[in-house]
C-alpha cells in the first residue's frame, strides 16, 4: 500500500539532498517520479531543487491553487507514476496535504515530503501541522546546533548575524541558523508566551 512521508528537519539538514537520492534512487530503476518545489522559492531558478552540496533537479512549480491529485492523476494517463517528491514541504495548504493523501490511498502512488516543521517564532507552519497529523511515517532528519546539541528549531538572523524575533512567516532566502530550543530561547521569541491567558 502506497504511503505518505514525512521527512523534516530543521534547517540545513540535508533534506534537499536527501530527496534528490531518493529520486535518483527511482529513477536508476526505470521508475518514473515527479519532483516539486514551492513557486515561491525561487532561489535556485524557477523549477529548480538544488541541494546546498551542489546536486540539482528540474521540478514541477506548485503554488497554493495547485491540485496534486488531479496532476498526479493526469500525468498516469502518459504512464505509471511510481513516486511524488516534494521539496520545502511546509509550504503546503492543509487541503493540498488532504490531496496527497489521495494520491496515496487512491491512487496508489507513495509521497514523499521533505520540509521544516516551525518558522522562525518557533510556529508551526499549515503544511507541516497536517503532515505531522497524516503523514504514515515521521522521519527526523537529524542537524547540530553551534552548541554541539540536536537542532530543532530555526532562527532568522539579520544582516549582522543577529536573530529576528518579528516578521511575516515566509523570509526565503539563505539567512537562517539551525538552533537547539535552549539556544533559540524558545520561551522568549515564541508569541505564545505572549498572548494572554484564557
Amino acid at each position: 500500500m502506497a504511503q505518505l512521508y514525512f521527512y523534516y528537519s530543521a534547517m540545513n539538514a540535508g533534506k534537499s539532498t536527501t530527496l534528490l537520492q531518493s529520486a535518483h534512487n527511482y529513477e536508476e530503476r526505470g521508475m518514473r517520479t515527479l519532483l516539486y518545489t514551492p513557486a515561491i522559492d525561487s532561489r535556485s531558478g524557477a523549477h529548480l531543487i538544488h541541494s546546498r552540496i551542489g546536486l540539482t533537479a528540474q521540478a514541477i512549480a506548485f503554488d497554493a491553487s495547485y491540485d496534486f491529485y488531479d496532476a498526479v492523476k493526469h500525468s498516469q494517463a502518459d504512464g505509471p507514476v511510481h513516486c511524488v517528491l516534494i521539496d520545502e514541504s511546509q509550504f503546503l495548504t492543509p487541503l493540498q496535504v488532504l490531496q496527497l493523501t489521495r494520491v496515496c490511498d487512491q491512487l496508489s502512488v507513495p509521497v514523499l515530503c521533505y520540509g521544516i516543521r516551525t518558522d522562525f517564532q518557533g510556529e508551526p507552519f499549515e503544511g507541516s501541522k497536517y503532515l505531522l497529523a497524516w503523514a504514515d511515517n515521521l522521519i527526523e532528519i537529524k542537524t547540530i546546533c553551534r552548541s554541539g546539541k540536536k537542532a530543532t528549531m530555526n532562527a532568522r538572523l539579520d544582516e549582522h548575524g543577529n536573530q529576528v524575533t518579528e516578521g511575516a512567516q515566509i523570509d526565503i532566502g539563505h539567512h537562517y541558523e539551525a538552533l537547539s530550543r535552549k539556544e533559540f530561547r524558545l520561551e522568549e521569541v515564541s508569541p505564545v508566551a505572549r498572548r494572554p491567558a484564557t
